[in-house]
């Protein structure tokens, strides 16, 4: 039986995954205006209109209709699902795949436990068994074991739309806003952390390579992703630059995609952020 790999539209992904993915879209609110994350609203519009809103957006949950549709059109077709999303923690999208599984069968549900390119290296590693010859079944349940070593690093400009949106308290808000302070912030066992502040971006990078280091370092046989947030990536090549030395003699090249409109919602403009799975 044919596999076909599901997802949230908050999985970042780098396109020649994106393009053998089956997406389920979340939504983006902006005061009154609603758009479909991905089809009806771009990346790039996302963030030039985060930035000069007054209105700080809202998202919601995918729900288990809008999985159906696509757990129907893979019925069809004769094919199983793995169905990978955004954490369970953070949103209810996980719970919404669920409820719409009970009602098919060879339909695997995974909580990714992670966000953005946390996700996306989850959903590439998927592909990885897919292509040598592993079954939905078997993908769901190696996925279950790898997910616990996915480690998300970034460094943020601010934490103001982490605050806003109730993913961290205010007065972590506060200690990393001030005077050009840099926020390193993690997302482990389904939580972000705040781990460290550094004053502007150099030593904010610096602080990013110590806690990839502190993680265990890089499984560098596994999928590895960077991103971006924001309308420039400026940040995030000079970031690759300066930890070179992680990079070199591992990777052919530094692959890196833009956070997407849901999880940029809650980082803001302007984060670097690295995820990739722990030596074991």
């Amino acid at each position: 039986m044919k596999t076909r790999i599901i997802v949230d539209s908050t999985a970042d992904l780098v396109p020649e995954i994106k393009e053998r993915v089956y997406t389920v879209p979340l939504t983006v609110h902006f005061g009154q205006e609603e758009y479909i994350d991905g089809v009806t609203i771009d990346h790039k519009t996302f963030y030039e209109k985060l930035v000069e809103s007054d209105v700080l957006p809202t998202t919601s949950q995918a729900t288990p209709n809008d999985f159906i549709g696509a757990f129907e059109t893979a019925r069809q077709a004769g094919e199983a699902a793995v169905v990978i999303t955004l954490a369970s923690k953070f949103s209810g999208t996980y719970q919404g795949a669920v409820i719409a599984a009970a009602e098919y069968e060879n339909i695997y549900v995974v909580d990714g436990a992670s966000a953005a390119m946390g996700t996306g290296i989850l959903v590439e590693l998927a592909f990885r068994l897919l292509d040598a010859g592993s079954s939905a079944e078997e993908i769901a349940k190696a996925l279950e074991e790898e997910k616990k070593n996915i480690v998300i690093v970034a460094l943020v400009d601010t934490l103001e739309y982490l605050k806003r949106g109730g993913r961290i308290s205010k007065t972590a808000a506060f200690a990393g806003g001030i005077l050009n302070i840099k926020p390193v912030i993690s997302v482990t066992d389904d939580e972000i952390h705040l781990l460290g502040k550094a004053r502007g971006s150099k030593m904010g990078n610096n602080l990013l390579v110590q806690e990839i280091n502190e993680a265990g370092g890089i499984d560098f046989s596994k999928p590895v992703l960077l991103g971006y947030s924001g309308l420039s990536d400026a940040l995030l090549l000079k970031y690759i630059e300066d930890s070179r030395h992680i990079w070199e003699g591992h990777l052919r090249e530094v692959r890196y995609t833009t956070v997407g409109s849901v999880i940029g919602t809650h980082l803001g403009p302007g984060a670097v952020v690295v995820a990739f799975f722990k030596n074991r």
